[in-house]
């Protein structure tokens, strides 16, 4: 392991203690309490969003594996999702007589050098799968030294090695991808997006029940709200439809979509406005808020913007073909 950063030891214990009281075990989407599952990781992450996030990796791979028929997480394991694939580097499985092994790195793996196990995406030529993964092998490296950013950096992400690594393939990458969970579970860090904007907002609310703010001030203050509420509603009423129809996969793609959208919007709204309504006192002298921003400011980066936004618009436009709306 190189390039470690002893901040991520506090993290790692907040975890821990969070999955040792049952927090990494909540319902799976589609199962009636969605919404519940999106709450409880607002809650977490706007204690401390790093923490959400990883909470949220470990929640989705205990879902992932429910539904695909892997072998369910236990009580004393720590997951990642590991799934990125930028250029390079590359990860690739081979089928031994023994197993499957992995060989290769893989970039962008948060809870690197923390968790136990991962399910990670490889692939086999041109073929791409989804394995689970045990950390503890001597073949498995951690490589923190290319993250700079201060934001999520608490978040031990870094590229993974591998080298001739045991895996158990859980399924092929049409199996992880081209099914209604993995829109559910793109929603669900959206939740986690939302708990990071409420923290940064928690620094405005404080600041209005110590003292009285200007009227500007007071502005910002109703503006977050109503946006953070609306963020909220509409979590809630993206988890009503999920349990209503779980396995559509068009309606499960643009809702998520949607979602994403919306929450994104509304943290951006918010540090923008806390910013406004603050100045630079707490970012510069409240360790806390500073990294709240910080680290909303880099977690919500995981959505793709205008990307996004085409791709939903792609879904609502008129197929040429039917003269029909794909879905609405």
């Amino acid at each position: 392991m190189t390039g470690s950063d002893q901040s991520v030891g506090p993290v790692a214990e907040r975890v821990r203690a969070l999955l040792a009281a049952g927090s990494g075990r909540l319902p799976h989407p589609g199962g009636g309490e969605t919404a519940q599952r999106w709450r409880a990781l607002a809650r977490v992450s706007r204690t401390d969003v790093v923490v959400g996030r990883l909470v949220e990796a470990h929640a989705d791979a205990d879902a992932i594996l429910a539904e695909l028929g892997g072998s369910p997480v236990r009580d004393d394991e720590w997951w990642g999702v590991w799934a990125a694939e930028p250029p390079s580097p590359r990860l690739e499985a081979t089928q031994t007589p023994t197993g499957w092994e992995l060989d290769g790195a893989k970039a962008w793996c948060s809870g690197a050098g923390m968790c136990t196990h991962a399910l990670v995406t490889a692939h086999t030529g041109e073929e791409r799968g989804l394995y689970a993964v045990s950390l503890a092998h001597p073949g498995v490296g951690v490589d923190h030294s290319t993250w700079r950013a201060p934001g999520m950096g608490r978040s031990g992400t870094g590229t993974v090695s591998f080298d001739h690594v045991p895996a158990q393939r859980v399924g092929s990458g049409a199996d992880y991808l081209e099914r209604a969970g993995f829109w559910h579970g793109g929603a669900g860090v959206a939740a986690c997006w939302l708990g990071g904007a409420e923290a940064v907002t928690d620094t405005l609310r404080r600041a209005a029940e110590s003292r009285p703010l200007d009227a500007h001030a007071m502005a910002h203050l109703g503006a977050v709200d109503a946006t953070l509420a609306g963020a909220r509603w509409t979590l809630d009423g993206a988890a009503a439809e999920v349990d209503a129809d779980p396995l559509d996969v068009t309606a499960a793609r643009v809702r998520a979509l949607r979602v994403r959208a919306v929450v994104e919007a509304a943290a951006t709204l918010v540090v923008d406005r806390v910013g406004r309504a603050l100045g630079a006192a707490p970012l510069c002298l409240d360790g806390d808020h500073a990294a709240a921003v910080a680290d909303v400011a880099i977690y919500v980066r995981q959505s793709h913007a205008e990307r996004d936004l085409a791709s939903l618009a792609a879904l609502l436009t008129p197929d040429p073909a039917t003269s029909r709306t794909v879905t609405s």
